[in-house]
């Protein structure tokens, strides 16, 4: 039978809540919450019911969304290595504003009671801090939070954010923000984070991800990152991102390997061209690709909304922040893309919108 144990120093709202305590606590927001607050409470009963693993679900951002299996052990390890690197430390104040139907909501709340914090716990909308005044040692936003919060995030003394693509734009505001920021890399396989990079510290671009504690990193034939974690992940974890290794703890993410276009023979990364794009274009956009007779492939512009598609060409032509094989043949758009909860576009369900 597996015992779980509860920090005594972890709180909700600054009340100190123990085992015995929380199972009421849970009890009481099934019953009486919210509905963001049912998850938390049922997540809460899991995790300190008698077995040794939760099940969890995958967002299916870039897949088919699954069911999986995490030891409690795992996950107890994923947040003592967020814990170390961080330096964060019992009693310290947490901010909980994802939802906890994901891992990344559901972390939180593992750190809290693993490190001892004390978790605030705010609705899951896309402005957080709205009304807030306490200042948080720790918390987890996704982009549109983090962006919808700007005037507020000093209040975040360490924030890492993730769920979605970080845009240039946002990069550039969190310069001026008198916290720490930073990006993170991972996935449910591996517990949320395993990687993490600085975002409004340091003036140099394309700064690497750099690996949390007890992490080892490779490439396959494919270019794409495998981790090898035990203390997380029972199995080597292999990936669909394609990667540059900096060194043997650092690597910088260039795309995925499935959204790969092959146009007439070059082979071009998406993401790549959406960051070149990303300071000249200001609407919601991505690139993909569409059958060609001849190339294959050809590059398509996806943009959200209603656009000039004429101005926008020649505005691409003009701008020459592409080359030849990367300027898209095609500019398509759709009123509304669809996403993740956290905000992450569904690249191949919109296109098949497009197409259909």
């Amino acid at each position: 039978m597996y015992k779980v144990k509860i920090h005594p120093s972890f709180c909700i709202n600054g009340k100190g809540l123990l085992v015995d305590d929380l199972l009421e606590f849970g009890y009481s927001y099934i019953k009486e919450g919210e509905e963001f607050e049912k998850y938390i409470g049922e997540f809460v009963l899991d995790w300190i019911d008698n077995s040794s693993k939760v099940t969890v679900h995958t967002s299916g951002s870039t897949g088919t969304p699954k069911t999986i299996t995490l030891k409690k052990e795992q996950m107890i390890n994923s947040a003592l290595a967020t814990g170390r690197y961080f330096n964060i430390f019992s009693g310290d104040s947490a901010l909980l504003c994802l939802p906890a139907t994901y891992i990344a909501g559901k972390m939180m709340l593992v750190r809290a009671m693993v490190l001892g914090l004390d978790l605030y716990i705010v609705p899951p909308t896309s402005t957080p801090l709205n009304g807030i005044d306490k200042t948080f040692e720790f918390g987890a936003m996704v982009p549109l939070q983090a962006l919808n919060s700007l005037s507020s995030l000093h209040q975040v003394k360490i924030l890492i954010i993730g769920g979605a693509s970080i845009s240039s734009d946002l990069i550039d505001k969190l310069k001026a923000i008198d916290n720490n920021s930073f990006e993170t890399y991972g996935m449910t396989e591996t517990i949320t984070h395993i990687a993490v990079k600085p975002l409004n510290k340091l003036n140099k671009s394309n700064v690497p991800f750099k690996t949390l504690p007890d992490v080892e990193i490779s490439k396959d034939d494919r270019d794409c990152l495998v981790i090898n974690s035990p203390k997380i992940a029972e199995e080597i974890v292999i990936t669909n991102d394609v990667v540059e290794l900096v060194s043997d703890n650092e690597f910088r993410w260039l795309g995925r390997y499935d959204n790969m276009i092959n146009s007439g023979g070059i082979k071009l990364n998406p993401e790549q061209i959406e960051s070149k794009l990303s300071d000249i274009l200001h609407q919601s956009f991505f690139i993909s690709s569409l059958p060609d007779p001849k190339l294959g492939e050809q590059v398509v512009l996806i943009l959200e909304g209603e656009v000039d598609k004429g101005n926008i060409m020649k505005h691409l032509i003009a701008s020459k922040v592409l080359n030849k094989y990367e300027l898209p043949r095609l500019i398509k758009a759709i009123p509304k893309f669809l996403r993740t909860d956290s905000g992450k576009i569904k690249r191949k369900e919109t296109i098949a919108l497009l197409k259909s």
